[in-house]
Protein backbone atom coordinates (compact mmCIF):
# COMPACT_ATOMS: atom_id res chain seq x y z
CA UNK A 1 0.00 0.00 0.00
CA UNK A 2 2.71 2.87 0.82
CA UNK A 3 4.73 1.73 -2.70
CA UNK A 4 1.50 2.25 -4.43
CA UNK A 5 0.86 6.02 -2.34
CA UNK A 6 4.94 6.46 -2.89
CA UNK A 7 4.31 6.02 -6.57
CA UNK A 8 1.12 8.54 -7.30
CA UNK A 9 3.16 10.75 -5.23
CA UNK A 10 6.17 10.62 -7.26
CA UNK A 11 3.86 10.26 -10.40
CA UNK A 12 2.10 13.88 -9.31
CA UNK A 13 5.20 15.42 -8.41
CA UNK A 14 6.77 14.43 -12.48
CA UNK A 15 3.00 15.96 -13.73
CA UNK A 16 3.51 18.75 -11.37
CA UNK A 17 7.03 19.90 -12.80
CA UNK A 18 6.11 18.89 -16.46
CA UNK A 19 3.20 20.61 -16.26
CA UNK A 20 5.44 23.78 -15.07
CA UNK A 21 8.14 23.27 -17.41
CA UNK A 22 5.45 23.32 -20.29
CA UNK A 23 4.00 26.50 -18.72
CA UNK A 24 7.12 28.18 -18.06
CA UNK A 25 6.42 32.21 -18.49
CA UNK A 26 7.13 33.82 -21.73
CA UNK A 27 9.74 36.86 -21.70
CA UNK A 28 8.32 40.01 -22.80
CA UNK A 29 10.52 41.33 -26.22
CA UNK A 30 13.35 43.14 -25.95
CA UNK A 31 12.04 46.36 -27.07
CA UNK A 32 9.02 47.94 -27.35
CA UNK A 33 7.69 47.66 -31.11
CA UNK A 34 4.64 48.38 -32.80
CA UNK A 35 3.66 48.02 -36.56
CA UNK A 36 5.64 44.86 -36.37
CA UNK A 37 5.17 41.78 -38.76
CA UNK A 38 4.94 38.76 -36.73
CA UNK A 39 4.76 35.00 -37.70
CA UNK A 40 5.24 31.13 -36.22
CA UNK A 41 7.31 28.61 -37.59
CA UNK A 42 7.57 25.07 -35.77
CA UNK A 43 11.03 23.40 -36.08
CA UNK A 44 12.32 20.41 -34.67
CA UNK A 45 9.36 20.02 -32.71
CA UNK A 46 10.11 23.52 -31.47
CA UNK A 47 7.67 26.20 -32.35
CA UNK A 48 9.05 29.83 -32.66
CA UNK A 49 7.66 32.89 -32.20
CA UNK A 50 9.34 35.61 -34.63
CA UNK A 51 8.80 39.94 -34.61
CA UNK A 52 10.06 41.36 -37.55
CA UNK A 53 10.53 45.82 -37.92
CA UNK A 54 7.73 47.93 -36.77
CA UNK A 55 8.24 51.32 -35.26
CA UNK A 56 9.45 51.91 -31.23
CA UNK A 57 10.46 55.35 -28.84
CA UNK A 58 9.25 58.36 -30.01
CA UNK A 59 6.69 57.09 -32.90
CA UNK A 60 8.65 59.57 -34.99
CA UNK A 61 10.00 58.19 -38.77
CA UNK A 62 13.45 58.19 -36.83
CA UNK A 63 11.95 55.50 -34.86
CA UNK A 64 11.42 52.74 -37.44
CA UNK A 65 13.13 49.95 -37.06
CA UNK A 66 15.06 46.87 -38.97
CA UNK A 67 15.86 44.63 -35.76
CA UNK A 68 13.72 41.02 -35.70
CA UNK A 69 13.58 38.38 -33.03
CA UNK A 70 12.61 35.19 -32.54
CA UNK A 71 11.53 33.46 -29.12
CA UNK A 72 11.77 29.78 -28.59
CA UNK A 73 8.43 28.79 -26.60
CA UNK A 74 10.18 25.79 -25.33
CA UNK A 75 12.44 28.10 -23.10
CA UNK A 76 10.46 31.09 -23.48
CA UNK A 77 13.49 33.40 -24.45
CA UNK A 78 13.78 35.98 -26.92
CA UNK A 79 17.13 36.06 -29.38
CA UNK A 80 17.87 38.67 -31.48
CA UNK A 81 18.29 38.13 -35.04
CA UNK A 82 20.23 39.39 -37.96
CA UNK A 83 18.90 42.58 -39.40
CA UNK A 84 15.83 43.08 -41.93
CA UNK A 85 18.06 43.38 -45.20
CA UNK A 86 17.78 46.59 -46.58
CA UNK A 87 18.78 50.58 -45.77
CA UNK A 88 15.44 51.16 -43.10
CA UNK A 89 13.14 49.75 -41.44
CA UNK A 90 9.25 49.40 -42.78
CA UNK A 91 6.12 49.36 -41.08
CA UNK A 92 3.25 47.68 -42.07
CA UNK A 93 5.07 44.70 -43.55
CA UNK A 94 3.52 41.04 -43.34
CA UNK A 95 5.22 37.89 -42.26
CA UNK A 96 4.55 34.29 -42.61
CA UNK A 97 5.79 31.04 -41.96
CA UNK A 98 5.60 28.71 -44.53
CA UNK A 99 7.40 25.15 -43.95
CA UNK A 100 10.65 25.91 -42.60
CA UNK A 101 10.83 29.48 -43.72
CA UNK A 102 9.26 33.08 -42.80
CA UNK A 103 8.22 35.20 -45.62
CA UNK A 104 8.43 38.85 -44.97
CA UNK A 105 6.50 40.69 -47.61
CA UNK A 106 6.38 44.78 -48.66
CA UNK A 107 5.31 46.97 -45.99
CA UNK A 108 6.09 51.32 -46.39
CA UNK A 109 9.20 53.29 -45.66
CA UNK A 110 9.02 56.78 -44.02
CA UNK A 111 11.66 59.68 -44.68
CA UNK A 112 12.37 62.99 -43.06
CA UNK A 113 9.62 64.56 -44.82
CA UNK A 114 7.19 62.14 -44.13
CA UNK A 115 6.75 60.49 -46.92
CA UNK A 116 5.69 56.94 -47.22
CA UNK A 117 7.02 55.00 -49.90
CA UNK A 118 5.29 51.25 -50.91
CA UNK A 119 8.07 48.62 -51.06
CA UNK A 120 8.02 45.41 -53.68
CA UNK A 121 10.52 43.51 -51.96
CA UNK A 122 10.16 39.56 -50.34
CA UNK A 123 12.79 38.69 -47.65
CA UNK A 124 12.77 35.01 -47.07
CA UNK A 125 14.57 34.17 -43.19
CA UNK A 126 15.90 30.78 -42.76
CA UNK A 127 15.40 29.89 -38.45
CA UNK A 128 18.07 28.29 -36.65
CA UNK A 129 20.96 29.27 -39.70
CA UNK A 130 20.25 33.37 -39.33
CA UNK A 131 20.35 33.86 -42.67
CA UNK A 132 18.31 36.12 -45.16
CA UNK A 133 18.27 35.69 -48.82
CA UNK A 134 15.90 37.82 -51.44
CA UNK A 135 12.98 36.29 -52.93
CA UNK A 136 11.24 37.51 -56.03
CA UNK A 137 9.91 41.05 -55.97
CA UNK A 138 5.79 41.13 -55.67
CA UNK A 139 4.10 42.50 -58.80
CA UNK A 140 3.54 45.65 -56.64
CA UNK A 141 4.55 47.96 -53.84
CA UNK A 142 2.69 46.83 -51.11
CA UNK A 143 1.50 47.74 -46.98
CA UNK A 144 -1.16 47.05 -44.90
CA UNK A 145 -2.18 44.31 -46.67
CA UNK A 146 -3.87 40.93 -45.79
CA UNK A 147 -1.90 37.47 -45.82
CA UNK A 148 -2.14 34.05 -45.71
CA UNK A 149 -1.14 30.82 -45.90
CA UNK A 150 -2.28 27.76 -48.34
CA UNK A 151 -1.53 24.09 -48.32
CA UNK A 152 1.90 24.63 -46.79
CA UNK A 153 3.36 26.63 -50.13
CA UNK A 154 1.00 29.19 -51.69
CA UNK A 155 1.24 32.77 -50.02
CA UNK A 156 -1.99 35.55 -50.91
CA UNK A 157 -2.06 39.03 -50.47
CA UNK A 158 -5.16 40.40 -50.37
CA UNK A 159 -6.11 43.69 -51.34
CA UNK A 160 -4.19 46.53 -48.87
CA UNK A 161 -2.16 50.04 -49.66
CA UNK A 162 0.12 50.64 -53.17
CA UNK A 163 1.74 54.00 -52.79
CA UNK A 164 -1.38 56.29 -53.48
CA UNK A 165 -4.55 53.76 -52.54
CA UNK A 166 -5.68 51.02 -51.54
CA UNK A 167 -5.92 48.25 -54.23
CA UNK A 168 -8.54 45.35 -54.99
CA UNK A 169 -5.42 43.18 -56.12
CA UNK A 170 -5.11 39.62 -54.68
CA UNK A 171 -1.67 38.25 -55.87
CA UNK A 172 -0.73 34.88 -55.32
CA UNK A 173 2.85 33.53 -54.71
CA UNK A 174 4.15 29.38 -55.23
CA UNK A 175 7.29 29.47 -52.57
CA UNK A 176 8.37 26.41 -54.50
CA UNK A 177 8.50 27.78 -57.82
CA UNK A 178 9.29 31.43 -56.89
CA UNK A 179 6.34 32.97 -58.71
CA UNK A 180 3.68 35.37 -58.90
CA UNK A 181 0.15 35.55 -60.22
CA UNK A 182 -2.66 37.74 -60.25
CA UNK A 183 -5.53 35.79 -58.53
CA UNK A 184 -9.23 36.79 -58.42
CA UNK A 185 -9.50 40.56 -57.19
CA UNK A 186 -11.99 41.74 -54.69
CA UNK A 187 -15.31 42.46 -55.46
CA UNK A 188 -15.62 45.31 -52.51
CA UNK A 189 -14.02 48.45 -51.39
CA UNK A 190 -10.30 48.79 -51.47
CA UNK A 191 -8.55 49.02 -48.40
CA UNK A 192 -5.82 48.69 -46.03
CA UNK A 193 -5.14 47.97 -42.35
CA UNK A 194 -7.75 45.42 -42.67
CA UNK A 195 -7.75 42.15 -40.68
CA UNK A 196 -8.11 38.28 -42.02
CA UNK A 197 -6.29 35.05 -42.66
CA UNK A 198 -6.68 31.66 -44.47
CA UNK A 199 -8.17 28.56 -43.20
CA UNK A 200 -9.16 25.29 -45.04
CA UNK A 201 -9.82 26.51 -48.53
CA UNK A 202 -11.70 29.87 -47.51
CA UNK A 203 -9.95 33.63 -46.84
CA UNK A 204 -11.84 35.95 -44.68
CA UNK A 205 -11.18 39.42 -44.29
CA UNK A 206 -12.56 42.15 -42.40
CA UNK A 207 -12.75 45.95 -41.93
CA UNK A 208 -9.59 47.96 -42.66
CA UNK A 209 -10.09 51.59 -44.11
CA UNK A 210 -10.68 53.78 -46.78
CA UNK A 211 -10.41 57.58 -48.55
CA UNK A 212 -13.30 59.37 -46.99
CA UNK A 213 -15.86 59.56 -50.27
CA UNK A 214 -17.47 62.69 -48.47
CA UNK A 215 -14.33 64.92 -48.31
CA UNK A 216 -10.70 65.34 -46.56
CA UNK A 217 -11.67 65.15 -43.38
CA UNK A 218 -10.94 63.06 -41.81
CA UNK A 219 -9.00 61.47 -44.53
CA UNK A 220 -9.72 58.00 -44.38
CA UNK A 221 -12.98 56.02 -42.34
CA UNK A 222 -13.40 52.69 -41.37
CA UNK A 223 -14.77 50.06 -43.70
CA UNK A 224 -17.37 47.70 -42.17
CA UNK A 225 -17.21 45.18 -44.87
CA UNK A 226 -16.72 41.67 -44.52
CA UNK A 227 -15.73 39.04 -47.16
CA UNK A 228 -15.04 35.55 -47.69
CA UNK A 229 -13.15 33.95 -50.24
CA UNK A 230 -13.54 30.64 -51.22
CA UNK A 231 -10.19 29.10 -53.60
CA UNK A 232 -10.85 26.91 -56.20
CA UNK A 233 -8.71 23.48 -55.56
CA UNK A 234 -8.15 23.03 -59.48
CA UNK A 235 -6.98 26.58 -60.38
CA UNK A 236 -5.59 28.41 -57.27
CA UNK A 237 -5.88 32.24 -59.29
CA UNK A 238 -9.30 31.63 -59.34
CA UNK A 239 -11.19 32.88 -55.93
CA UNK A 240 -15.00 33.38 -55.75
CA UNK A 241 -16.20 36.19 -53.39
CA UNK A 242 -19.25 36.55 -51.01
CA UNK A 243 -20.05 39.11 -48.45
CA UNK A 244 -20.41 37.71 -45.47
CA UNK A 245 -22.90 39.16 -42.06
CA UNK A 246 -20.62 41.78 -39.92
CA UNK A 247 -18.60 40.52 -37.16
CA UNK A 248 -19.55 41.64 -33.54
CA UNK A 249 -18.65 44.94 -32.65
CA UNK A 250 -17.56 48.06 -34.48
CA UNK A 251 -15.63 47.83 -37.70
CA UNK A 252 -12.00 48.01 -37.05
CA UNK A 253 -8.84 49.50 -38.14
CA UNK A 254 -5.48 46.64 -37.83
CA UNK A 255 -6.94 43.96 -35.37
CA UNK A 256 -4.18 41.46 -34.55
CA UNK A 257 -5.91 38.22 -36.78
CA UNK A 258 -4.16 34.68 -37.07
CA UNK A 259 -5.65 31.23 -38.47
CA UNK A 260 -5.73 27.64 -36.15
CA UNK A 261 -8.10 24.70 -36.37
CA UNK A 262 -10.89 25.57 -38.74
CA UNK A 263 -11.44 29.05 -36.77
CA UNK A 264 -10.11 32.52 -37.93
CA UNK A 265 -9.49 34.62 -35.06
CA UNK A 266 -9.42 38.35 -33.91
CA UNK A 267 -8.25 40.91 -31.19
CA UNK A 268 -8.10 44.08 -30.47
CA UNK A 269 -7.31 46.72 -32.78
CA UNK A 270 -9.34 50.51 -33.04
CA UNK A 271 -12.45 51.80 -34.13
CA UNK A 272 -10.77 55.02 -35.49
CA UNK A 273 -8.09 54.91 -38.00
CA UNK A 274 -4.93 56.44 -37.57
CA UNK A 275 -1.34 57.51 -38.69
CA UNK A 276 1.40 55.21 -37.44
CA UNK A 277 2.06 58.12 -34.55
CA UNK A 278 -1.46 56.64 -33.23
CA UNK A 279 -3.21 59.72 -33.39
CA UNK A 280 -6.48 59.41 -35.81
CA UNK A 281 -6.66 61.18 -39.19
CA UNK A 282 -9.85 62.68 -37.45
CA UNK A 283 -7.19 63.95 -35.19
CA UNK A 284 -8.39 61.96 -32.10
CA UNK A 285 -6.25 59.47 -30.54
CA UNK A 286 -7.08 56.33 -31.50
CA UNK A 287 -7.73 53.61 -28.50
CA UNK A 288 -7.31 49.92 -28.36
CA UNK A 289 -11.34 47.67 -28.29
CA UNK A 290 -10.74 45.17 -25.88
CA UNK A 291 -12.30 41.97 -27.51
CA UNK A 292 -11.93 39.14 -29.10
CA UNK A 293 -13.64 37.17 -32.08
CA UNK A 294 -14.11 34.46 -34.82
CA UNK A 295 -15.07 32.74 -37.78
CA UNK A 296 -15.73 29.42 -37.85
CA UNK A 297 -15.29 27.87 -41.12
CA UNK A 298 -17.17 24.50 -40.42
CA UNK A 299 -20.36 27.04 -38.79
CA UNK A 300 -19.98 29.55 -41.56
CA UNK A 301 -20.34 32.07 -38.07
CA UNK A 302 -19.40 34.46 -36.30
CA UNK A 303 -18.39 33.94 -32.11
CA UNK A 304 -17.12 35.99 -29.63
CA UNK A 305 -14.03 34.15 -28.00
CA UNK A 306 -13.67 37.23 -25.37
CA UNK A 307 -14.94 40.08 -23.97
CA UNK A 308 -12.58 42.21 -22.15
CA UNK A 309 -9.53 40.53 -23.13
CA UNK A 310 -5.89 41.65 -20.52
CA UNK A 311 -3.79 44.31 -21.64
CA UNK A 312 -5.67 45.12 -25.31
CA UNK A 313 -3.60 46.75 -28.21
CA UNK A 314 -4.01 48.08 -31.60
CA UNK A 315 -1.64 48.61 -34.50
CA UNK A 316 -1.03 44.64 -34.97
CA UNK A 317 0.26 42.87 -38.13
CA UNK A 318 -0.77 39.87 -37.35
CA UNK A 319 -2.26 37.14 -34.33
CA UNK A 320 -0.47 34.26 -33.91
CA UNK A 321 -2.39 31.38 -32.56
CA UNK A 322 -0.54 28.90 -30.12
CA UNK A 323 -1.51 25.88 -28.15
CA UNK A 324 -1.74 28.65 -25.19
CA UNK A 325 -3.70 31.02 -26.83
CA UNK A 326 -3.60 33.77 -29.19
CA UNK A 327 -0.77 35.49 -28.68
CA UNK A 328 0.09 39.73 -29.25
CA UNK A 329 3.47 40.60 -29.80
CA UNK A 330 4.02 44.51 -29.12
CA UNK A 331 1.84 46.80 -30.20
CA UNK A 332 -0.08 50.40 -28.83
CA UNK A 333 -2.02 49.85 -25.87
CA UNK A 334 -3.99 52.87 -24.21
CA UNK A 335 -2.72 56.67 -24.56
CA UNK A 336 -0.61 55.21 -27.57
CA UNK A 337 2.04 53.98 -25.25
CA UNK A 338 3.95 51.17 -27.20
CA UNK A 339 4.24 48.16 -25.45
CA UNK A 340 7.20 44.84 -25.63
CA UNK A 341 4.42 42.92 -24.07
CA UNK A 342 3.60 39.19 -25.19
CA UNK A 343 -0.20 39.33 -24.40
CA UNK A 344 -1.99 35.81 -24.49
CA UNK A 345 -5.67 35.68 -24.89
CA UNK A 346 -6.77 31.99 -23.79
CA UNK A 347 -8.81 29.95 -25.77
CA UNK A 348 -9.94 26.16 -26.79
CA UNK A 349 -7.70 26.33 -29.76
CA UNK A 350 -4.97 23.15 -29.85
CA UNK A 351 -2.35 22.87 -32.11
Amino acid sequence: MKKHVLRISIFLILLAVFITAAEKKWDRLPLVVSNNAVATVKINKHVFLFSFMGITGQKTWKDVTNRAFSLDTSTGNWEELRPVPGPAGRLAASAIGVHDFVYLLGGYTVDGNGEETSVRSVEVFVPGRDIWYRGPDMPMGLDDSVVGAYRNRYIYTVSGWSQSDAVRNVMLYDTEKNTWQQATPIPGTPVFGHAGSIVDDTIIYVDGAYKNPAGPQPKYVPSDECWMGKIDRSDLTKITWTKIPNHPGKARYRIAAGAGEHKIYFAGGTDNPYNFDGIGYDGQPSEPVATAFAWDARTSKWETVKEGIADPTLDHRGLLVTSRGLVRVGGMAAGQKIVANVAITPTKEKK
